[in-house]
């Protein structure tokens, strides 16, 4: 049974956008303009290839088979941190002041929603080392200066500052939230 017939194109056109945004934010490239990402691309282009071909066995009978998409995104890892020292320096993106090993740590834990243990284990690292790595960079992205976000000027006849917009607002609990974020 040749695997497009198996339903891997499919499992492409719903997971590779995913996998394609797990793949810009590890190797720290911008997301715009299209076409900007050529290393994200690459490596999703190889973890696809990897999952093709083991596709009849990820989606055969067999009972203790990975989920595909599992698999997909181990090999997007493992590949990542097999070519880390192609990704030392940034390259514009959200995460480029980041490590690879502490860009991998965020992007698995904060993105993906892994268990330290679940990271760990495809990182080939020690929990302890994880939670290392996710903490310094975590610490790196908190500590950062927020790029500067260009505010519309006031009309003339629009209420005061004080009293309008996100400044002015409470949340839900009492607590004063500032553009969307309750703090």
């Amino acid at each position: 049974m040749a695997a497009d017939d198996s339903g891997f194109g499919a499992f492409v056109a719903g997971t590779a956008g995913r996998l394609l945004h797990v793949a810009t934010l590890l190797t720290s490239e911008p997301v715009q303009p299209p076409g900007a990402n050529p290393h994200a691309l690459r490596l999703l282009t190889a973890a696809l290839g990897t999952t093709y071909a083991h596709w009849d066995r990820l989606r055969g009978g067999d009972p203790y088979g990975d989920d595909p998409y599992v698999y997909a995104r181990r090999e997007l890892a493992v590949r990542f941190a097999r070519e880390a020292r192609r990704y030392r320096r940034g390259r514009g993106g959200p995460l480029s002041r980041l490590a690879p090993r502490e860009r991998l740590a965020v992007v698995l834990r904060l993105h993906e929603g892994l268990y330290e243990e679940q990271a760990a284990a495809l990182m080939g690292l020690s929990a302890e080392r994880v939670r290392e790595l996710f903490l310094r960079g975590v610490g790196a992205l908190r500590s950062a200066p927020a790029p500067a976000r260009p505010h519309p000027a006031p009309d003339a006849g629009s209420r005061s500052a004080a009293g309008s917009g996100a400044a002015g607002r409470a949340g839900a609990d009492g607590t004063a939230e500032a553009d969307g974020v309750a703090g």
